[in-house]
C-alpha cells in the first residue's frame, strides 16, 4: 500500500459504512492552513483572532460582523467562500453527497463555491476509491479527474502531463523562485528531464507522487507496418486510457452504485448510437455535433484524444428507451492543448433508469 497525495485529507476524513467519507475538524484546518486563508504579517487583528478561533473549533458559527471587522476585502472574500463551502459540506453529511449536491441530474444546480473546492472534492474521493491500489498508472490517471492537464501529440506519441507543473518548469526551468528570477534577468535555465511513467520508473513515481511531475502516455494502439503493405495494429497493455478508463469504472461504482465497463475505442462505428457523454466541455460539443450530423472542421477532430465505450453489467439500471446500448464518451483538448476532465458529467449525463 502506498500513502499518496497526503494533500488531499484522505487521512484526515472518516469512511461510513457507505464507503463515503465524512469531514472532521482536522480535515477543515487543511483548508484553514492554505494560502488564501492563513495569516500573512500584514494581517489585522482581527483577522488572526478569527483564524485562531477557527482552528480551535473548524465548525464555529462565524457572524457577519466578524467578517466585516476584517480590514482586508480579500481576505473577507476568502472568509466568504471557505466558510460557504464548509457549511454546504457539513450540512451534507460527506464529501460525496456534498459533491452531488453541487451537480443535480437536472441541471438546476447553481455552483457557489470556486473551482478549487470543487477539484480538492475530487481529489480526496479519488483517493479514497484508489486506496488499495498498488497500480502507478491508475493513480497517475487519476490525478487527471482533478489536475488540469497539458497534451502533446509529438512523434505518434499522445503523452498528458501536468499541466501546472509543465507551466512552472518552462517558467523557471525547474528551480522554483530562483529559476524564475534568472528566467527574469534572462540567465541560461538548465534543462529539466520529465519523464514517461513506465514499467522501470514506477517505483520513483511513487516516491514523487505529489509532484505531479511524470508523463502519462495516452497512446492506446501502436501500428506497425509489416511487410507486402500488411499493418498490425497492437493495443498497448500499459495504455494510459486504460487505466484512466479503470479509474472512470470506479468513479461511476462509488458514487451510483452501478457496475460499468468502460473501454477506450478508436472511433464510433454505430448506426445504432443513442446516447454520449463528453468528459469536458470541448467533448461535449464536438460530440453533440457529430451525433446531429453537423460538419466539423478537421483540426477541430485532431483535438479529440479518444473515445470511450461505456457498458451497463445490468441494463436494467438503463432507461428503459437505451437499455443494453452502448454510451460512448469522448475527451478532447483545447485548442491550446489542455484538458480539463471534468468527472461530474458522468454522475449527471449517464442514462440511469431511474435517479441515484
Amino acid at each position: 500500500m502506498q500513502n499518496f497525495w497526503p494533500a488531499s485529507g484522505f487521512d484526515h476524513l472518516q469512511r461510513t459504512e457507505r464507503g463515503w467519507l465524512q469531514p472532521t475538524d482536522d480535515y477543515l484546518r487543511l483548508f484553514l492552513a492554505r494560502p488564501e486563508l492563513a495569516p500573512v504579517p500584514e494581517s489585522c487583528k482581527a483577522e488572526l483572532a478569527l483564524h485562531a478561533a477557527m482552528l480551535e473549533a473548524p465548525g464555529k458559527p462565524v457572524t457577519p460582523a466578524a467578517l466585516q471587522a476584517l480590514q482586508d476585502a480579500d481576505a473577507r472574500d476568502s472568509y466568504r467562500l471557505f466558510l460557504r463551502f464548509r457549511d454546504g459540506l457539513l450540512a451534507a453529511g460527506t464529501l460525496e453527497a456534498y459533491y452531488l449536491s453541487l451537480f443535480p441530474r437536472d441541471g438546476m444546480g447553481q455552483i457557489n463555491i470556486p473551482p478549487l473546492f470543487i477539484d480538492l472534492l475530487a481529489q480526496a474521493i479519488t483517493r479514497n476509491l484508489l486506496d488499495d491500489s498498488t497500480d502507478a498508472y491508475e493513480v497517475r490517471a487519476g490525478e487527471m479527474l482533478f489536475r488540469s492537464q497539458r497534451i502533446s501529440t509529438e512523434g505518434g506519441q499522445v503523452l498528458s502531463g501536468d499541466r501546472e507543473t509543465l507551466d512552472m518548469l518552462n517558467e523557471t526551468g525547474g528551480l522554483g523562485d530562483i529559476g524564475r528570477f534568472l528566467a527574469e534577468a534572462k540567465a541560461p535555465l538548465r534543462d529539466v528531464e520529465v519523464r514517461v511513467l513506465s514499467d522501470d520508473n514506477a517505483p520513483d513515481y511513487w516516491q514523487q507522487v505529489d509532484r505531479y511531475a511524470y508523463l502519462l502516455d495516452l497512446t492506446h494502439e501502436v501500428s506497425n507496418d509489416l511487410s507486402h503493405g500488411l499493418v498490425l495494429t497492437m493495443t498497448r497493455a500499459r495504455s494510459g486510457l486504460k487505466a484512466l478508463a479503470s479509474v472512470l469504472q470506479k468513479w461511476v461504482r462509488h458514487f451510483l452504485g452501478v457496475a460499468v465497463t468502460i473501454t477506450p475505442v478508436q472511433k464510433v462505428d454505430d448506426e445504432a448510437w443513442r446516447w454520449h457523454v463528453g468528459l469536458d466541455a470541448e467533448a461535449t460539443a464536438l460530440l453533440n455535433d457529430l451525433y446531429e450530423g453537423r460538419d466539423v472542421a478537421p483540426d477541430r477532430l485532431q483535438r479529440l484524444v479518444s473515445l470511450f465505450r461505456l457498458e451497463f453489467a445490468d441494463p436494467r439500471e438503463m432507461r428503459a428507451d437505451v437499455a443494453g446500448k452502448p454510451v460512448y464518451l469522448g475527451l478532447m483538448m483545447s485548442a491550446d492543448g489542455v484538458v480539463r476532465l471534468k468527472p461530474q458529467n458522468l454522475l449527471v449525463n449517464l442514462p440511469l433508469r431511474q435517479a441515484m
